[in-house]
């Protein structure tokens, strides 16, 4: 798997999973989140906010603490999709040709994603 439809930076939308219900807001509505890594090798992503987990960190050198850290851990990129800002929802994506560099569109507006 070495080609992702994610990129660093994108901001996306959890579509399933245990990540889904636990990280809900009240309305229901699916938790989105800005992509920090991608992992096209394994096939998943780190996204902000998304999927904390409890690490125990030993202090390596005197007189740097120790203690409880919470960091996000990878999620598979299939259960994820990108969020377009103009339609305010998970969306598509395709690939349009504009003066011979290949840019991102949205499937359901046609608009540009960054």
């Amino acid at each position: 798997m070495n080609n992702l439809h994610i990129k660093k930076g994108d901001t996306v939308c959890l579509m399933t999973g245990k990540y889904n219900d636990k990280y809900a807001d009240a309305k229901g509505t699916r938790k989105t989140g800005k992509v920090l890594e991608v992992s096209p090798k394994e096939g998943k992503v780190i996204i902000e906010g998304i999927n904390l987990v409890t690490k125990h960190v030993k202090p390596r050198r005197m007189g740097e603490p120790g203690g409880i850290v919470k960091a996000e851990a990878p999620v598979y990129a299939c259960k994820v999709q990108v969020y377009c800002s103009k339609c305010k929802a998970p969306v598509r994506t395709g690939v349009k040709v504009e003066d011979g560099k290949k840019v991102r569109v949205c499937k359901k507006c046609g608009g540009e994603i960054k």
